[in-house]
């Protein structure tokens, strides 16, 4: 088997690769020395602490010092240690005790005081003493102790690198040739099918010149063919016309010169004899209109069922006004053709006697008669105002009693016998319209009748009361007359 050997990882301009990181941070660490400070208190190190960056170091009860202890003796932010001209300098006061330890021995902090430099401070007298990088001891501020002493700065972390396969992200990882091949290729199938669908590719169209171009293309149209007609053959016979019908000769001799009128050839009547035979025919109407009087059966068969009995018709057609022969037309209407034929002279009174024209009463057959309905009345009591005076209360209450018996007489017509009584309790707002109608009682009276005078009072508009707002009572009585 083949052992796989680590390569490796490739690192980007102007960084350091990974094997330069580790060994800049192995390398010791060239430099002034710093502070290392450990904080006791009941006999255990509760908080230990390297000063990386040489600078004040601050001790006190003050939220802003660099050690925080409960204590009054000192000020709120005590320098313990001070950094002068780039040299740590121990402050303490007079109520500090501990000891120091030099290249020439271990002191005492009440032995140092002699030798110290004095400076001025809030709790009393501070005394100052220059450090070396050899020093070191303890500085007791009532039960807290502090030990210090210099050590070498700690190696730079390296920062934190992620791996290569991270870095480089998905962009990396896109094979950049394809995925430009692929776009062109979606934007030009895309573009085709859109230059399809789409109208610009189509020409443009002008009515104009298409009327144009089609008047010139009926223009040239070649004429059409002319169609020769046959030529008629002279030795053929000529097809004759069909005789025209005469009309049959008229019997008797007082219509012979209106039956010989038509003139020869024409094949029909003339407006002479049209008029004479529709004159005819129209007799033959009134005749027998004429035998359907009220002096027999026919009228009253007519009007039940329809029906005409034939043997009216038979004397009608036997009497001296019946359909003879002879006339203008072969019809002879009454008298033997001879005279005017008058409705009623065939016998009976014809058109004269149909139905009934005696004045043995009058005539009421199919008139309607109107039957009068009860008429209501509505009596208003007198208006009750509580709550508030309102000017035009009576007045107002008054001009309701139309409206009230309107209401009653539309109840009227659904229920003639009803009457009773009906009491409006009304409130009324500050401009003087009517803010709730309240009807009580109403004993006898219909729904809708109540609701239509509920309806009246609302929409009243009294006179803005005084006080804000009144209630107006309003007892109404219906009865019928």
């Amino acid at each position: 088997m083949s052992q796989q050997v680590p390569q490796p990882t490739p690192s980007r301009p102007g960084q350091p690769g990974q094997m330069t990181a580790v060994m800049r941070a192995v390398a010791p660490v060239t430099g002034p020395k710093v502070l290392r400070i450990g904080l006791v208190q009941g006999g255990k190190v509760i908080e230990e602490r390297v000063i990386k960056q040489r600078t004040h170091v601050t001790i006190g009860p003050s939220e802003k010092s660099m050690f925080v202890i409960p204590s009054k003796s000192i000020p709120p932010s005590f320098r313990l240690f001070e950094l002068v001209g780039g040299e740590y300098f121990l402050n303490f006061l007079d109520g500090m005790t501990g000891r120091v330890a030099f290249k020439a021995g271990v002191s005492e902090l009440s032995a140092i005081k002699s030798s110290a430099k004095r400076a001025p401070a809030s709790n009393g007298n501070a005394y100052q003493v220059q450090l070396t990088e050899e020093a070191r001891g303890k500085i007791v501020v009532g039960e807290t102790t502090f030990l210090f002493q210099f050590v070498a700065p700690p190696p730079v972390q390296p920062k934190p690198q992620l791996p290569v396969s991270v870095k480089t992200g998905i962009a990396n990882d896109i094979d950049w040739t394809t995925t430009i091949i692929a776009a062109f290729s979606f934007l030009f199938h895309f573009g085709a099918v859109g230059s399809i669908y789409s109208d610009w590719m189509d020409p443009v169209v002008d009515d104009e010149v298409d009327v144009a171009a089609l008047l010139e293309s009926v223009k040239q149209l070649p004429p059409p063919p002319v169609v020769e007609q046959p030529k008629e053959n002279p030795d053929a016979p000529a097809a004759s016309a069909a005789p025209a019908a005469e009309a049959p000769k008229a019997a008797g001799g007082g219509n012979k010169g209106a039956a010989a009128g038509p003139a020869k050839g024409s094949g029909g009547m003339n407006d002479a004899r049209a008029s004479a035979l529709t004159n005819e025919l129209a007799q033959l109407d009134m005749q027998m209109l004429g035998a359907l009087n009220s002096s027999g059966n026919a009228t009253a068969s007519v009007l039940s069922s329809g029906d005409v009995p034939t043997g009216l018709l038979e004397n009608a057609a036997a009497s001296g006004s019946g359909v003879g022969k002879g006339g203008v037309a072969g019809l002879n209407m009454g008298g033997a053709g001879g005279g005017t034929v008058r409705p009623g002279a065939a016998g009976g009174g014809g058109l004269a006697s149909i139905g009934n024209t005696g004045a043995s009463g009058p005539a009421t057959a199919g008139s309607a008669q109107t039957v009068k309905g009860p008429v209501g009345n509505a009596q208003v009591g007198g208006a009750a105002v509580s709550g508030g005076s309102v000017s035009n209360a009576p007045s107002i209450v008054a001009g309701m009693t139309a409206g009230f018996r309107r209401c009653y007489n539309k109840g009227l017509q659904e229920d003639p016998s009803m009457k009773g009584s009906v009491r409006i309790t009304a409130k009324i707002g500050p401009n003087g319209e009517v803010i709730s109608a309240t009807p009580s009682g109403g004993s006898g009276l219909s729904g809708t009748v109540v609701s239509c005078v509920v309806a009246r009072v609302q929409s009243a508009q009294f006179a803005p009361p005084e006080g804000g707002g009144a209630t107006v009572v309003i007892p109404v009585t219906f009865v019928s007359q």
